[in-house]
């Protein structure tokens, strides 16, 4: 609520973020503030920051005018005398504050003369004495660059008469800005707030819908805005606890929000109004003494089974509930059991939780089953014999299908280069029970203990699986390139091949470190694929891509199921050949549907926003690296900031913090590029058995190439804007589900090591406390502030530190710690540290006591 009354008395009163207009705060209505300055607030009690605009008691410099490819003029600096009715001049006075008049304990300088202070007053002013206030001649238009800046420093929705004001514009250029304003949001640079008004594209109203998603640490709701359309992951809302008497949020219920930023994608939140919103549909979690325990960490309610609701249920065992009618308040909600999964602890009982808990399909129907089942070999007619060609696959050694296979062979100073990739759309043709199954999921998922296929295994791991020494059907690309790497050409055609060999990344890479090669591979096979690969590698150094060093965790699981060990995946050059193979052949496959004019299921990678960059730059900031202006920025200067610091003990937490600030990749019919591998045109060819996106891409090539009638269809093209929303969300079920795995298995092999103390890293700070990753294996885990030494801690989000105002010790982002586990939970994959540091030795590793943290935070 905006604060009525006079204005708060001296210059030394505190103001957030410079203005206490930016809060509705203000001097009386015709009345200027103290010292000359002269508040000119917007309908909704903002400051406009901008061109004429300055608010009173904000000391900063006028921000310059941004460069802009539109043609902006450069900006008119105001006139630093400040100019009075005596002068006869018209000007209207420069707007000071106190702090502008001189040293601390100065007089303040005379007030303007009222004639001169209501010109000034901008919209409480009447459209005379603004003309005469205002200079010679109209403004020009902003820049887009400069709406940008002005909507990214509002504090609310900003309308065309805000604009208007804070630039100088005239009745005559409302038309012109209107049409700027379109242009700008169909470029994404704004969203819509209301009817008349606008926000920038990365902030929330102050009024919005969110959805309870769950509680923090200290038992307060987390929420997340409905219905998120906005870039990346969706902003974290920190709602307040209800006022007493009134019950509490509750996951899965929505409410109006009245919100206020509080950092990069973070806000607070009061609950304006409740409006409802259900409670899950269903619930995941295990059965224990007549209560069902969520397996979401985010989900702190437990629901209570009715006798009689059980479903047969017995203690221990992974359930799947519905929530039952109840006006019951407080205390647990009541639920009835509708499936039994498993018993949790057994094997391939984490791997059960984490498909339900994404809703990941792992049904066939039995009608897909069964026209997998009939499938066939294909015939050696209309095809190109690929079977004298040596082509062998190179995978992991827990690789379960195969389907690709690869070959190279120098050709005069260049190489020639084929890869062949099973023949899925000869299978699965265009709206059959397996097309429409395989829509549906999208992509396979993979787990530690089991794969979710998108196919049956009879064409996943047999048909389709290019298995050593039996015929297989494959569609080809043959590329030849230049010692340099670059292409000079390439073909693409529909065979049958016979592979040579099934090799694992290791054998390769040991067979090349030797130089020798595996089994009955004609003599410098091995050694052919590393001179093509060392040519592609070093086209694409000199292209400048993106090239992250993130480790995968490979889990390691007995025959029993239990967990045997956690550990880095090694990366190797063997990986990084099949890698540069595969992204050749898919750029080919781009370029040859284009040049067919048939659709093209794009993988496209935008440039990163503006709000994830200021938040790169001012973590990259702590140690002194700075990135080039957005829009001179390429691939390669994150490379160079990876540069800087390999090797160093920051090395893995920089990797994270630019992999965090990249756009996320997805599927698109329209191509904007992929900017992390520095290419125009990229599609997705290679893996047609676990990503529907290639099969699409398979099915446009014959349909161009004329090399079957199983091609694309035109229903299937007219729908490819509503497919490329699906396989891209279904791609990030799929990731989120196995990253869900890895963090309950990594949760119950740490379960064994409770108490004891490890090499850490702080990997996140937050106003709830800190999180913390473990250098051994990768395993991550909260810190709850309520753990820290006895303080009252302040978060400096710029800095990404939490300091103690009392005990003076500070925890910075990527700070090397001790940490000792003292809880971790396979049910949900949490675990819980203490931080040693600053803890007396006789307390050392034991948790504050309770009531602290609440008394610390207010």
């Amino acid at each position: 609520m905006p604060r009525r009354g006079p204005p708060v008395k001296g210059h030394k009163a505190r103001t957030r973020k410079g203005s206490a207009a930016a809060s509705g705060a203000g001097p009386r209505k015709g009345k200027p503030a103290p010292g000359g300055a002269v508040r000119d607030a917007g309908p909704s009690g903002q400051v406009p920051k901008g061109r004429g605009a300055h608010a009173a008691g904000d000391d900063r410099p006028r921000r310059p005018r941004a460069p802009d490819d539109q043609g902006a003029a450069p900006s008119r600096e105001p006139d630093p005398a400040h100019r009075g009715v005596e002068s006869g001049e018209e000007a209207a006075p420069a707007r000071r504050s106190h702090r502008d008049a001189g040293p601390r304990g100065a007089k303040p300088a005379a007030k303007p003369h009222r004639s001169t202070a209501k010109a000034a007053a901008g919209p409480r002013a009447s459209a005379k004495r603004r003309a005469a206030a205002r200079t010679e001649g109209p403004a020009p238009l902003p820049g887009k660059a400069e709406l940008r800046a002005f909507l990214a420093e509002a504090t609310g929705r900003v309308t065309k008469s805000d604009i208007a004001r804070a630039f100088g514009l005239s009745s005559d250029q409302r038309a012109a800005l209107r049409a700027l304003l379109r242009e700008l949001a169909a470029e994404g640079g704004s969203a819509p707030a209301g009817k008349r008004a606008v926000i920038a594209p990365s902030r929330l109203p102050e009024i919005t819908p969110v959805e309870i998603t769950g509680t923090d640490p200290d038992g307060d709701p987390i929420a997340r805005p409905v219905g998120w359309q906005g870039e990346g992951r969706p902003p974290i809302i920190y709602m307040r606890p209800e006022p007493a008497g009134r019950p509490a949020l509750t996951a899965g219920e929505r409410v109006l929000a009245r919100l206020k930023a509080i950092g990069p994608g973070k806000y607070e939140g009061r609950t304006f109004k409740r409006i409802g919103g259900a409670p899950p549909a269903r619930i995941l979690g295990v059965f224990e003494e007549g209560r069902i325990i969520p397996t979401d960490r985010r989900q702190k309610g437990i629901w209570q089974v009715p006798p009689g609701e059980e479903g047969g249920a017995r203690p221990g065992e992974i359930v799947l509930a519905e929530p039952l009618p109840s006006t019951r308040h407080l205390g647990p909600k009541p639920a009835r059991i509708t499936e039994r999964l498993g018993v949790m602890g057994e094997p391939r009982s984490v791997s059960l939780v984490c498909i339900h808990a994404h809703g990941i399909p792992d049904v066939f129907p039995a009608e897909a089953v069964q026209q997998a089942e009939r499938a066939k070999g294909v015939a050696v007619r209309g095809r190109t014999d690929l079977r004298d060609i040596p082509l062998v696959t190179i995978d992991g050694a827990d690789a379960r299908d195969f389907d690709d296979a690869v070959f190279a062979e120098p050709e005069g100073e260049g190489w020639r280069i084929l890869v062949a990739i099973a023949d899925v759309a000869h299978y699965v043709t265009p709206g059959s029970h397996l097309d429409r199954e395989a829509w549906a999921r999208g992509n396979s998922v993979y787990f530690p203990d089991r794969v979710v296929p998108m196919l049956p295994e009879a064409l996943s791991n047999g048909w389709c699986s290019l298995r050593p020494a039996e015929d297989r059907g494959c569609l080809f690309v043959e590329m030849r390139f230049d010692a340099h790497g670059r292409k000079h050409g390439h073909t693409f055609g529909r065979g049958i091949m016979r592979s040579a060999a099934r090799l694992t990344y290791e054998q390769v890479q040991e067979a090349a470190d030797a130089g020798a090669d595996h089994g009955t591979l004609p003599p410098g096979h091995i050694a052919r694929l590393y001179g093509a690969y060392r040519a592609l590698l070093g086209a694409r150094e000199k292209r400048g891509t993106l090239d992250l060093d993130m480790p995968e965790r490979k889990v390691d699981l007995d025959s029993h199921g239990r967990v045997t060990g956690v550990s880095p995946r090694p990366r190797l050059d063997s990986h990084r050949l099949i890698e540069e193979f595969m992204v050749a052949a898919n750029v080919c496959a781009a370029e040859e549907l284009e040049r067919l004019t048939q659709p093209c299921m794009y993988r496209v990678h935008d440039r990163p926003s503006d709000q994830k960059l200021e938040g790169l730059r001012q973590f990259l900031a702590t140690f002194e690296i700075t990135l080039p202006p957005s829009d001179r920025l390429h691939p390669r200067d994150f490379a160079g900031v990876l540069g800087k610091v390999r090797g160093t003990p920051h090395e893995r937490l920089v990797n994270e913090a630019v992999l965090r600030g990249q756009s996320q990749a997805a599927y698109a019919p329209d191509n904007i590029g992929h900017f992390g591998l520095a290419l125009a045109r990229y599609a997705h060819f290679t893996s047609p058995i676990r990503r529907y996106a290639d099969l699409l891409v398979h099915r446009a090539l014959i349909r161009g190439l004329k090399l079957g009638k199983d091609g694309l269809e035109e229903t299937e093209a007219a729908r490819f804007p509503d497919t490329a929303e699906h396989i891209t969300s279904t791609e990030r079920r799929a990731a989120a589900a196995e990253r869900d795995a890895v963090d309950r298995y990594l949760a119950a092999f740490m379960a064994q090591r409770v108490g004891e103390s490890f090499e850490a890293r702080i990997s996140g700070v937050t106003r709830f406390g800190l999180f913390v990753t473990l250098e051994e294996n990768g395993a991550s885990g909260i810190v709850p502030l309520g753990s820290l030494p006895d303080d009252r801690w302040d978060l400096d989000e710029a800095t990404q530190t939490l300091a103690g105002r009392r005990t003076r010790l500070t925890f910075s982002l990527g700070q090397a710690v001790e940490a000792r586990l003292v809880e971790a939970t396979p049910r949900t994959g949490g675990m819980v540290f203490h931080i040693m540091q600053g803890l007396p030795s006789r307390g050392r590793g034991r948790p504050a006591p309770k009531g602290r943290q609440r008394e610390r935070r207010r």
